[in-house]
């Protein structure tokens, strides 16, 4: 929490990469771990496409990456680059041409595997283009679509299969002296991915985008992503994510934050702890949380708001989150800010009273932080 001591047994050390570019956005090295999303908008219609973009930007999303599947997609590519707070990542899957008009039209990544584009003459033009215009390259392995010739070695998609699959295609870009790029290894099974990615991370010093593909709907698709992307991101492995979901993209940011987070490895927003509510309770926990989150959803600022229904845990937990509230009985609670007693609050005012103090709070640190700049 912010305003307590940094404990060296909840340090991550993460796996040393080389730095990459995906347009203003640094990857790997000793960047911030990314967080990404992707559109699922028809791309040629810009402004449903772009309101997209620009409402997963709002929550936080560094790179978005939307399907060029045709021509009318990368005619539309240029306005959405040129109009997005956020670079483009364009998802390419067999046609080199479209991964050309892609770079002309501004993407700052193009997703492609390079053995699926055709011969060495269309790698090489797809490469020079990238580098006449400023592009990254996200090489992109899934284990539902691995080369076939590898499936008749393997037998079946497994570890072995995608890391070779990977380090095919890594050989292919840097035998064209191409060293823009990172790579992913994806796959819906939790163990393959996870697999995956570990040998990768000792076979490479690539940049990592980690990912478990067709995770599912926003519950199912959620606690998949956090146990694989977290068990990997515990590790130390991992430089930008992408949480697949069948889900509105704004929540595959939500949720990668909040995997982040959970971690220690990015800070954006008030973290709420909150109690599951019990008996206890000397409010409604269930709904109060349920408005915090709502009403809190413009702070930017990083802070921990722990809203505890009685005071069993409510004044440990205060004392190690910048604003608190534990419930206390006769309609009222007490209101903790970094770790002190403040003042009672009455159980309908707080919620009011909690958006204020935060709203204050995060205005405080952004002048500080601006004086400081």
């Amino acid at each position: 929490m912010s305003h307590n001591p940094i404990r060296p047994w909840r340090n991550i050390a993460r796996r040393p990469s080389r730095k990459i570019w995906v347009g203003k956005v640094p990857v790997g090295g000793d960047a911030p771990i990314s967080v990404q999303t992707m559109t699922n908008t028809i791309t040629s219609d810009v402004k449903a496409t772009l309101g997209q973009v620009i409402r997963a930007a709002e929550v936080g999303a560094d790179i978005v990456r939307v399907s060029a599947p045709d021509e009318d997609a990368t005619r539309a590519l240029k306005e959405i680059c040129r109009e997005s707070p956020v670079p483009i990542v364009a998802d390419i899957h067999f046609h080199y041409k479209r991964a050309i008009e892609a770079a002309e039209a501004g993407a700052a990544c193009l997703r492609i595997n390079p053995g699926n584009i055709g011969d060495a003459r269309r790698v090489r033009e797809v490469i020079k283009a990238a580098k006449d215009h400023g592009c990254s390259m996200r090489i992109g392995v899934n284990a539902g679509s691995l080369e076939k010739h590898l499936l008749d070695k393997y037998g079946e998609p497994c570890p072995e299969a995608m890391l070779e699959s990977g380090m095919d295609h890594i050989k292919i870009l840097e035998d064209n002296d191409f060293h823009e790029f990172k790579i992913s290894v994806k796959a819906s099974d939790v163990f393959l991915a996870a697999a995956a990615y570990q040998a990768l991370a000792e076979a490479t010093d690539k940049p990592l985008h980690l990912g478990i593909t067709e995770a599912g709907g926003l519950m199912s698709g959620t606690v998949k992503s956090a146990i694989g992307l977290g068990n990997l991101l515990w590790a130390g492995i991992g430089d930008t994510i992408r949480v697949s979901l069948s889900a509105d993209p704004v929540e595959e940011v939500k949720v990668g934050y909040e995997i982040l987070k959970s971690l220690g490895l990015r800070a954006r927003g008030v973290q709420i702890i909150s109690c599951p509510s019990c008996a206890r309770q000397g409010f409604d926990v269930i709904k109060t949380v349920d408005a915090l989150e709502r009403r809190l959803e413009h702070i930017k600022t990083p802070m921990s708001l722990s809203i505890i229904g009685c005071v069993v845990n409510g004044p440990g937990e205060a004392l190690m989150t910048d604003i608190g509230f534990t419930g206390g009985g006769a309609g009222a609670g007490m209101i903790y800010l970094a770790g002190k007693q403040s003042h009672k609050m009455s159980n309908e005012q707080m919620i009011d009273e909690i958006v204020r103090l935060v709203e204050e709070r995060a205005a405080t640190l952004a002048a500080a932080e601006q004086a400081a700049e």
